[in-house]
């Protein structure tokens, strides 16, 4: 039981784990048999797991976070011993009495509520300290500035060579070129042209009509060398975009909104260098969509995760920028009671107006946040679409999402009836991330 006294189901609980092999692991662990010094309370819950080795591995979870700790030597979070004990107590029917916690269990749990209480004193301007050397912050980032802009003067070059060679060129040259030139890019630490620059190396090998692709692309890193060069001369919000785009952080500068939010959607896109996962939320009070962004080096999962469904009682903090999408989740995140109903919705033209308008704020935008409400999962010639029930207007899958198992969860959720369905909206189509049927409208069924 947590601090707020909600208690959260296995598939939520489930929804927390960072791929399928720690979802069997842990769930292999969710029952009693292994467990010993089990307790919980102060919105935490902790035991002993027995291992393979001699003394067992001494686990922690603070569900107000949530946060995770044990000795095991894995590196997922959370890892299958703390999946294993919330599924006990997801599958404990009766009410247990809180206790206190352990020694090790209780300073662990005193450190992390000490650090949120110290980060909250500093957003309320009391005790934050300023950098050691203000002077030489400046400096180390015209330092970067001026470095950024030659790498965005050398990419122009490189771009115009590439037409005045015509596009056929880009498939005989091949692939190290285009490397070559991203590492320059991240020599000049602009990460972000240098990830664009890696897509562009990557079209001609995929597949027919990559000219169109390329050119697509071309254009669009064109649009971005040009707005860091003249980013003095944009309205304040587009030159953050422009700044965030080319690999420079955004500032936390946003209000804080403290809402009840829905966790509609958390999922991991991993290359060899990280691994990003992205949450999407949902405000109750606000109205507000939020995505949270948590990352892992290669090989390790990312710390934060929410479980789906769940709705968290919490604080964000919007970053600076003309979206405002991306925020910065506060140190506690407590679950509680309340609707779980899917965010507002509408028909597909009115998702394309959506995005649409968001190309106006941050053109570089590949997907924008929408809920899709009243539509029918079909069939059609070239692949699977969600459709208004009116039939009206469709919208085509991904090729991405055709391909998992959540389109067939999507479809049996449907039964041909109309259904709710949050996602991804872009110009390669639509994700479905999350549905919500009219027969069970508090119930977020995963589609990811």
């Amino acid at each position: 039981m947590n601090a707020m006294g909600v208690r959260w189901t296995a598939e939520q609980v489930l929804a927390l784990a960072p791929d399928d092999a720690s979802r069997r692991a842990g769930s292999k662990l969710g029952t009693a048999g292994p467990w010993s010094g089990r307790g919980s309370g102060e919105g935490a819950v902790w035991g002993l797991c027995k291992g393979s080795g001699r003394v067992p591995y001494r686990t922690v979870v603070d569900t107000t976070g949530p946060a995770y700790l044990c000795e095991c030597p894995s590196r997922k979070f959370p890892c299958k011993h703390a999946l294993g004990l919330l599924l006990l107590q997801a599958s404990d029917g009766t009410e247990s009495e809180e206790t206190a916690a352990p020694d090790w269990a209780g300073r662990w749990l005193a450190a992390r509520r000490a650090r949120a209480g110290s980060a909250a004193r500093q957003t309320g301007g009391g005790d934050a300290d300023g950098p050691a050397d203000p002077e030489a912050a400046r400096r180390r980032a015209e330092r970067r500035a001026a470095r950024i802009t030659s790498g965005a003067e050398e990419l122009e070059q490189r771009l115009a060579d590439l037409l005045r060679g015509g596009l056929a060129a880009a498939e005989q040259r091949g692939y190290g070129l285009w490397e070559e030139t991203a590492a320059r890019m991240v020599d000049a630490q602009a990460p972000g042209l240098a990830g664009r620059v890696r897509e562009l190396g990557a079209i001609p090998g995929s597949g027919p009509g990559w000219p169109v692709r390329l050119l697509e692309e071309c254009a669009l890193a064109h649009l971005l060398d040009r707005a860091w060069l003249t980013a003095d001369r944009l309205p304040a919000p587009f030159a953050t975009t422009v700044r965030t785009r080319v690999g420079l952080p955004a500032p936390v500068d946003g209000v804080p909104v403290r809402d009840h939010w829905l966790v509609l959607a958390q999922y991991d896109a991993a290359d060899a260098r990280l691994t990003t996962r992205r949450i999407w939320l949902h405000g109750a009070a606000s109205g507000r969509t939020a995505l949270l962004l948590s990352f892992g080096a290669a090989g390790r999962a990312p710390r934060l995760a929410l479980p789906v469904g769940a709705v968290l009682d919490g604080e964000l903090t919007p970053h600076a920028g003309s979206g405002q999408l991306r925020a910065e989740p506060g140190e506690q995140f407590v679950p509680v009671e309340g609707p779980a109903a899917a965010p507002p919705g509408g028909p597909v033209g009115a998702a394309l107006d959506a995005y649409g308008r968001a190309l106006r704020e941050d053109p570089w935008l590949d997907s924008w946040p929408v809920t899709l409400s009243g539509v029918v999962p079909a069939r059609a010639e070239y692949g699977w679409q969600l459709a208004d029930a009116d039939g009206r207007e469709a919208l085509p899958l991904t090729p991405a999402a055709q391909s998992r198992p959540g389109l067939w969860r999507l479809v049996a959720l449907s039964g041909g009836a109309p259904v709710t369905v949050f996602g991804e909206c872009g110009h390669r189509g639509f994700t479905p991330l999350a549905a919500w049927s009219p027969q069970t409208p508090g119930e977020t069924v995963p589609l990811i």
